[in-house]
């Protein structure tokens, strides 16, 4: 398998998109929920992309608009104009949702609970089962789970400036996760009940 996970960098990135059709608007969507820039070239454009700020070209400007850009996806079915956007990417990031194994981006299906963003890729095998698991993944995160992160993250920011020790901060943070009365405030949503204790079990730890 050549390919590994990464998380881009997305606001302000300039991204071109050949096609407005389905799969073109869903990148489209996807990239502009995330600070981008979107052009695309093709025949039209929805009301929900315009508002978001996604601009219409005509598909005879690909040339400038792949010199424009910082990402290219190839999202048409036109074969040839496919081809030659393509090959005028050169060393460009290239995402081809028509034949994504002649890109160097592949862009997975991906869902947020809260503030997590989960991505399922099966290298291409199977996307039925990409999004099954995704149905069987979004039911078994709770709410809890949710609030366990937040309180994880607001642990994190205080022994960073409390515990110097990498290792020492860890083992804190085991500490309030196997915590009784943490769980419990988790369970009767008492937040902030629980970053007071949280401010009280680092302070006295760090100063036993």
């Amino acid at each position: 398998m050549d390919w590994t996970s990464l998380y881009l960098k997305t606001s302000d990135l300039n991204v071109f998109i050949l096609g407005t059709g389905e799969v073109a608007t869903r990148r489209a969507n996807k990239f502009l929920d995330h600070g981008a820039n979107v052009m695309l070239a093709g025949t039209n454009l929805s009301g929900e992309l315009e508002d978001k700020g996604a601009v219409l070209c005509s598909t005879q400007h690909v040339d400038e608009l792949v010199e424009w850009s910082d990402l290219v996806v190839v999202a048409s079915g036109d074969e040839e104009l496919s081809d030659y956007v393509s090959t005028i990417a050169g060393d460009k990031l290239l995402n081809r949702a028509d034949c994504p194994y002649e890109g160097n981006i592949i862009v997975p299906t991906s869902f947020n609970i809260g503030e997590i963003e989960i991505s399922i890729f099966t290298n291409g095998k199977s996307p039925l089962m990409a999004r099954q698991l995704r149905k069987r993944i979004q039911s078994i995160i709770s709410e809890e789970d949710i609030l366990e992160i937040e309180l994880q993250d607001y642990a994190r920011s205080i022994l960073k400036e409390s515990v110097e020790d990498q290792k020492e901060r860890r083992e804190y943070l085991y500490e309030i996760f196997e915590d009784e009365k943490i769980n419990d405030f988790i369970k009767n949503k008492q937040i902030d009940d629980a970053k007071c204790y949280i401010d009280d079990l680092i302070g006295d730890c760090h100063d036993t």
